[in-house]
């Protein structure tokens, strides 16, 4: 009779823990299934499922990012997001990526008001980017401005005599692929190079000169890559007013007519799946995919490492500070 009422007791405490083991992996499952999905972005246009103003922060470097882009297409086409506000912190970054971005922008702004609010300092890309909207604000002591391009390349010749190395080279013309590092740029070189900074400065000006309400010749005054503060850029006519994302708000509701009970909600770029960069690095460089399964060498790991400019090819539109 004991063993019997033994045995029963026995069933019953393993039933309890085969319970909590069932609900424990439920739990788990539901949570790497939750981790997985929000990982791959499905969640990344659900922001707000109430009408609000989309805030979207656009920082560090500007490049061709197109986890941007797809966040900003995402925001125009949500029938919840009444009116947008970046949120500017940028020393600018790759002129091509700062083009893309502003059309991006211009593209949304044709559908709802936009407004910037300029943090830190929204310079040269930066600063860009902040004119593709209707309005812009910034503090008293924000930064805006450096309007301008500009190319840079290194210069190893002498180093490399130091060494005793000489690199020769064959090529089809005398300008294929200069400026070289190897040697001092023939006259001709520059030439080409001043050509295609000055071709991409006067679009950056003419773009100015469009958005702000100035002239050209004004444009160009402030556009010799000088930086300025919030204030001096107001009297410059580089922002609106002065203030911050509440600022931005005041004007979309008294200029474009929204709803002051809406909330500024964030829009964010969903983050990388990679928790450990130099893991991934490896990874990539010994079977050739990062962890993420891209198969083709993507930098993104080592930039956490070493500072983004420093990955910056191609013609520049950015503050040195």
């Amino acid at each position: 009779m004991t063993s019997d009422i033994e045995h029963i007791l026995d069933r019953r405490g393993l039933r309890k823990k085969l319970s909590f083991w069932r609900i424990a992996t439920l739990i788990a499952l539901a949570a790497l299934l939750i981790g997985f999905l929000n990982s791959a972005g499905v969640f990344s246009g659900l922001a707000g499922s109430t009408a609000h103003i989309a805030r979207i922060p656009i920082s560090g470097v500007i490049t061709e990012d197109r986890k941007l882009l797809k966040l900003i297409k995402q925001a125009q086409e949500d029938d919840n997001v009444k009116g947008v506000v970046l949120v500017i912190n940028s020393p600018g970054g790759t002129t091509v990526g700062g083009e893309a971005i502003f059309h991006a922008v211009r593209s949304l702004a044709k559908k709802k008001p936009t407004a910037t609010s300029v943090g830190t300092l929204a310079a040269s890309a930066g600063y860009m980017i902040a004119t593709a909207t209707d309005h812009i604000v910034a503090r008293h002591t924000s930064i805006v401005g450096s309007i301008g391009v500009i190319f840079q390349y290194p210069q190893a010749g002498e180093f490399l005599d130091k060494l005793g190395i000489q690199l020769k080279e064959v090529k089809s013309s005398p300008l294929k692929a200069e400026p070289s590092p190897f040697h001092t740029p023939p006259p001709e070189a520059i030439k080409v190079i001043q050509n295609l900074v000055d071709d991409s400065y006067m679009w950056f000006v003419d773009l100015v000169t469009e958005r702000r309400p100035l002239n050209r010749q004004q444009v160009l005054e402030v556009a010799d890559g000088s930086v300025y503060s919030g204030n001096q850029g107001l009297k410059l006519k580089l922002i609106d007013a002065l203030g911050g994302e509440e600022k931005a708000k005041e004007w979309l509701v008294k200029e474009r007519g929204l709803n002051k009970s809406l909330e500024l909600i964030d829009w964010n770029i969903p983050k990388d799946r990679t928790t450990f960069p130099f893991l991934s690095l490896i990874n990539n460089w010994v079977f050739g995919s990062d962890l993420n399964g891209y198969s083709k060498f993507d930098a993104k790991p080592l930039q956490k490492i070493i500072p983004a400019r420093l990955f910056l090819d191609g013609l520049l539109s950015f503050w040195h500070g």
